[in-house]
């Protein structure tokens, strides 16, 4: 067992926010974002530049590590795209069935009520750029690099948890947040990485992630409390952990238990359907 993978988590840990901190300046500066004010209201396409200087920081300074300190390519954070076709359409088509369905459900329990249409193509696009952007870079960070390197020191298990932790925490100052939404949150970082723990590869996480937060936001939620694009709109006639409230579908008890599931039948899968073939690939 290598016992430097955390090591190396740790030391990613500052050179990230230094570089991502000064790529996130210039994103402002380009943007119009004015430096400072908490209370700005950030356009969608603003959104969409800080967002893109995030994630090229964020590449940028993984392709750093694992080409000096990690001493492999960049795509073996899990990128190898071979035969993974399967992985993005179940990915993409889980996220829309989860929402569609949580939508609709509290539609008819009557935990938020329709209000509108909103339909605007830009918004759609830059939506969609937005929320693809943000499914590579915290995957390829949080998964790609994090839990692969922790797997390395610890039981895989054990570098699950602790990385869904960490997921958890980047997410600690969004709005609307309570200790019950972080627990959402750590749960949905148990679900993206469970298949990584036994595939090494990220394009189901990617696709799943991008997919619940998209349709998430189409549908009308806030997506980790924040309020993006929705084409459907509704109101909420009572904040609650059914409905999520401001923090959307991820702060409700559905939420936490799809995440709950998702987890278990990922490892029942691969641990009992899949485990013939999985320590077939690792002899070979």
């Amino acid at each position: 067992m290598n016992h430097n993978g955390w090591l190396r988590v740790l030391a990613i840990i500052i050179p990230y926010f230094l570089i991502v901190g000064l790529f996130q300046v210039a994103g402002a500066l380009l943007a119009g974002i004015p430096m400072g004010d908490i209370d700005y209201q950030e356009t969608t396409i603003q959104h969409v530049i800080m967002t893109a200087f995030s994630f090229l920081g964020t590449l940028l300074l993984i392709w750093l590590f694992m080409k000096f300190v990690d001493e492999e390519k960049f795509i073996e954070v899990g990128l190898q795209i071979k035969s993974r076709n399967k992985d993005i359409v179940i990915g993409t088509l889980l996220g829309l069935i989860i929402m569609t369905i949580a939508y609709f459900g509290l539609v008819a329990s009557k935990e938020i009520v329709f209000s509108k249409f909103n339909f605007n193509l830009q918004e759609l696009f830059l939506t969609t750029v937005l929320f693809i952007l943000v499914a590579i870079l915290e995957e390829v960070l949080f998964r790609g690099y994090i839990q692969k390197n922790l797997m390395l020191s610890f039981n895989k298990y054990v570098a699950l948890i602790v990385s869904s932790v960490l997921f958890a925490l980047m997410h600690g100052a969004n709005p609307n947040i309570s200790l019950f939404s972080l627990l959402g949150l750590f749960l949905a970082g148990m679900a993206l990485g469970a298949t990584y723990m036994y595939t090494k590869n990220l394009w189901y996480p990617i696709a799943f992630h991008f997919s619940w937060n998209l349709f998430q936001s189409l549908l009308g939620f806030n997506v980790s409390g924040q309020d993006i694009y929705s084409i459907i709109e509704f109101t909420v006639p009572e904040n609650n952990k059914i409905n999520g409230g401001q923090f959307g579908f991820e702060g409700s008890i559905f939420s936490l238990l799809t995440e709950l599931i998702l987890v278990f039948l990922i490892i029942y899968y691969y641990q009992i359907k899949k485990k013939p073939q999985l320590i077939a690939n690792e002899n070979i």
